[in-house]
């Protein structure tokens, strides 16, 4: 497809996959809040083989040219179990997605969007669900607000001019995320700490730290609750063991046993909260490369991590306590027992919590009692092809 002297290609080789990489470096060369991911991880990202998303999905990613020169990108794919969810969970028969756009200007992002669309249209896609990159579990969603500060660990970052184009292409918003920030050297609210002391008496309850040293019997308790609580949610997509497997072991180094916490009713599991801190504060200096020494300034930080955020990825309750008072007790007492963690051993000051569904009644409450804030906005847009 070409506009003018604007040429658009499927990605082919090593030099288009290093080129499609390598873009957002020049993009982003004026943008103080820009995180460079490590390549590395960009281009497991992208390979089969080496991201078990693609054991469900397929994908095609496309380069816009113009004069030689790499000025967008963007991936069309497909995700299998998406399509086998309900059309009213958010994704469903006939939807597929777009992601990892970036465009220089206007006329490149119309262009690559519409050829995305067109592979998706040719493949029996009927609807379009996007940016999401590349899986739900990801960075879904268009940063939307928030652009001026850096994203924490595992979110996006991207040009506010993208929501024009995307709006401008014909995509109206379906859904957003929210994350929340919050001063954790402030103590809860009086009433937040006498739901947690009620709870410490309640000899039914126990919160417990994740035993690291049996990693992956406690990561498939995290995800049988994780499918459980989130699985009527919108856009819930089923996680497989073996991405529950490539993600416990890109995870692991940033796996501390008191910053997840797993609650237990009458002995069991019923809610966890995640917490990492925030990688994004060690790798940014980075600038994509462990190497030649950015390797060893990596695992000095991961021996003894003094992150200013702590983030909360993921956190869940099974469905039959949702919408319960206990459920909320779990997740106060949780909240608290990390804060202090994080504050005492790592030394950290801002807890970052999301994404949160904008829907999701319950953890917005959760957010407002802790007098957390809402800092980032992303947005998901749909479009009938």
């Amino acid at each position: 497809m070409a506009q003018s002297d604007l040429v658009i290609t499927p990605v082919s080789g090593k030099a288009d996959l290093k080129a499609f990489i390598d873009l957002p470096w020049r993009l982003y060369a004026n943008d103080p809040n820009w995180v460079p991911p490590l390549k590395a991880e960009v281009k497991e990202l992208l390979t089969p083989g080496k991201n078990p998303f693609f054991g469900h999905a397929e994908a095609q990613y496309f380069l816009a040219r113009r004069a030689g020169q790499v000025v967008g990108r963007i991936s069309a794919h497909i995700d299998r179990l998406a399509l086998a969810q309900p059309a009213e969970q958010g994704m469903g028969p006939g939807t597929g997605n777009f992601g990892l756009f970036e465009a220089e200007d206007e006329a490149v992002g119309a262009a690559l969007i519409a050829t995305a669309e067109d592979w998706l249209r040719k493949k029996g896609m009927t609807r379009v669900l996007g940016p999401i990159s590349l899986s739900i579990w990801e960075e879904p969603g268009l940063l939307i607000a928030g652009h001026d500060h850096p994203p924490t660990v595992m979110m996006g970052h991207n040009s506010a001019a993208y929501q024009p184009m995307i709006e401008g292409s014909g995509y109206t918003p379906v859904k957003q995320l929210k994350t929340y920030e919050l001063d954790i050297t402030k103590e809860f609210p009086p009433l937040i700490q006498r739901i947690v002391q009620s709870g410490e008496k309640n000899a039914r309850i126990r919160i417990r730290p994740v035993d690291k040293s049996k990693f992956d019997k406690e990561a498939a308790i995290i995800l049988s609750i994780l499918n459980d609580a989130w699985g009527h949610n919108w856009g819930f997509v089923p996680i497989t063991d073996e991405e529950v497997a490539h993600t416990g072991k890109k995870l692991k180094p940033i796996v501390f046993e008191d910053l997840i916490m797993v609650a237990e009713l009458d002995g069991e599991p019923v809610a966890f909260m995640m917490t990492l801190p925030d990688l994004n504060e060690a790798v940014a200096p980075l600038n994509g490369s462990l190497f030649p020494f950015g390797f060893i300034k990596l695992l000095k930080w991961l021996r003894k991590p003094n992150p200013r955020t702590m983030r909360v990825p993921l956190m869940g309750v099974v469905q039959k306590l949702q919408s319960s008072r206990m459920a909320s007790q779990l997740a106060f007492m949780m909240i608290e027992y990390i804060r202090r963690n994080a504050i005492t051993r790592y030394g950290s000051t801002r807890g970052e919590i999301g994404w949160v569904l904008d829907d999701n009644q319950g953890m917005n409450a959760i957010a407002d009692a802790i007098d957390s804030k809402v800092n980032k906005i992303y947005q998901i847009y749909e479009k009938s092809l």
